[in-house]
């Protein structure tokens, strides 16, 4: 295998680095970016070294293997997805995407297609850190307390990130390496003071099992620079010191003694540990192009650099929601509840789905992912919610109703699950099932009777009240609710006029008679 089969994309504020490290290194290939004044200068350095300003033709050289992606981070999931696609192995610049579930695709990507995928989380490759990791798994600190980690500076302000995004990979990243698990919840505070969407500080706290906290301040509206780590344990205490022009890691062996059941503090001058003076970015590239030549993992491969970008995708979400704490069940799922709402235990609920104002969920609900409940709403014992669905507001979800995915339910609508109520005799033994299957909608105020099912893509309009089963596809309206067309999967409205078929107006579905009142998609 050639030994400069390495192109980096975009050669920028931090591009050039890498630019440097691989040229010195005997690895570049190609360098690519669109300020063609820059591959002018460029080629006056590295003259036996190509430029080129389109990125698809240097995914498409053959000659090149490898692909560094250092372009703005909402570039990067597109621009590695294309060069994985095509048979490279990949290093992107962090973060790895800015969607969680873009991240996966890559890794999943990455891992099918047997390709190298490194994601630049820098600091896991310095000395310093790799050395503070050694202390922390022989149990040199003990016990490990609380990590804290300040990212300090003047600028470089940017207007395509906040500075959690900006900053805060790096702490995360060395937070995760040394506890060696994901944390449990998640909550971050932030102030914004040069743009009014754009944080320009955030102070971030992760909890971690068995009450392990670290904390995260970074900010871009500084007075100086500072780059410093803490891990406090219940032995010694570690500083990372990455400002600091000479020593990087000191260990302090200080010791609290109990006196008159009051903890005395005795200091002690703190020990400088020796590292090597390599620098991080070259062990970086050298790892990317070991990684390539010997088929192997990198030290920082795609499922670390996927962690890290669920915790920023928590943190973002606690931000916009001020604060908010974000449990992370087994370090994955949250969802959010507001305050005024009430949620019985058990209760099973999936990711990103949104509780809102003085809704109360009854205990042995299950509710799907990404769902929106509206204010004032009420979901009864047992009740079946798939994923997607929107419930508006002031609508009650009665014991024996099934919504699968997809569902709509507009406002004020209303579910029975008995046919012959009386206040006087309880008849909760003789509930009677309701199903909405997928996709359907139950417009503004409309009235489902008990023991009838809504067909799949269904649109039942408002104020409708449906005594029967409604067709797949079907249009039903009016009290009792009479079909009165078919819709579309998208919701508009078919012209079955001219013959058995009819195309959707709007997406081209086409869709043809079945015969007794059903219709369904060719």
């Amino acid at each position: 295998m050639m030994t400069n089969n390495i192109a980096v994309i975009g050669c920028g504020y931090w591009g050039k680095n890498l630019v440097r490290n691989f040229a010195e290194l005997g690895a570049l290939h190609t360098i690519c970016d669109t300020d063609t004044a820059k591959l002018e200068n460029y080629k006056s350095l590295y003259p036996k070294v190509n430029t080129e300003i389109d990125y698809r033709k240097v995914i498409a050289d053959q000659e090149i293997q490898g692909i560094v992606i250092a372009t703005p981070a909402a570039s990067h999931y597109p621009a590695a997805k294309e060069a994985l696609l095509s048979g490279k192995d990949v290093f992107v610049e962090k973060p790895l995407a800015l969607e969680v579930e873009q991240g996966e695709e890559l890794v999943e990507l990455a891992e099918k297609s047997n390709r190298v995928l490194l994601v630049g989380h820098l600091l896991e490759y310095h000395p310093a850190i790799v050395k503070l990791k050694e202390l922390v798994d022989k149990g040199e600190l003990g016990k490990i307390n609380y990590i804290y980690s300040n990212r300090l500076n003047l600028g470089k302000f940017r207007t395509e990130e906040n500075i959690l995004w900006s900053f805060a990979p790096h702490d995360i990243s060395i937070v995760l390496l040394l506890l060696g698990e994901m944390p449990q919840e998640i909550s971050a505070h932030g102030g914004y003071y040069l743009h009014q969407d754009i944080a320009d500080v955030t102070l971030t706290t992760l909890g971690f099992k068995n009450g392990i906290r670290a904390h995260i301040f970074v900010s871009w509206l500084h007075p100086y620079k500072e780059q410093k780590l803490v891990v406090v344990g219940d032995k010694k205490m570690a500083l990372f010191d990455d400002t600091n022009p000479e020593d990087k890691l000191f260990l302090y062996s200080h010791e609290i003694e109990w006196v008159d059941r009051k903890p005395v503090p005795h200091q002690k001058q703190p020990e400088i540990i020796e590292v090597p003076p390599d620098e991080p970015l070259k062990l970086e590239c050298q790892d990317f192009i070991e990684s390539i030549k010997n088929r192997r993992m990198p030290r920082v491969d795609g499922c670390k650099g996927l962690q890290v970008l669920k915790v920023l995708s928590y943190c973002q979400r606690s931000l916009e929601e001020k604060g908010r704490v974000i449990p992370l069940n087994r370090g994955e799922n949250s969802f959010f509840v507001h305050e005024t709402s009430i949620v019985e235990e058990p209760c099973q609920i999936g990711d990103g789905t949104k509780i809102w104002q003085f809704s109360h969920i009854m205990p042995d609900v299950i509710i799907g992912k990404g769902c929106v409940i509206g204010q004032n709403v009420f979901i009864g014992t047992g009740v079946k919610i798939g994923n997607n669905v929107k419930i508006e507001n002031n609508v009650s979800v009665f014991e024996g109703v099934t919504l699968q995915d997809d569902v709509f339910c507009g406002p004020s609508c209303v579910f029975t699950n008995v046919i012959n109520p009386r206040s006087q005799i309880s008849r909760k033994h003789e509930f009677k099932p309701t199903l909405v299957k997928k996709g359907a909608t139950l417009g503004a105020n409309a009235t489902i009777i008990c023991g009838n099912t809504i067909g799949r893509y269904a649109f039942v309009g408002a104020a409708a009240v449906v005594t029967r089963d409604i067709p797949d596809y079907a249009m039903a309206y009016g009290n009792p609710a009479q079909h009165q067309g078919w819709v579309c999967e998208c919701g508009i409205k078919l012209n079955f006029s001219t013959g058995d078929t009819a195309k959707c107006p709007s997406c081209g579905r086409i869709y043809q008679c079945k015969g007794e009142g059903h219709i369904g998609e060719v």
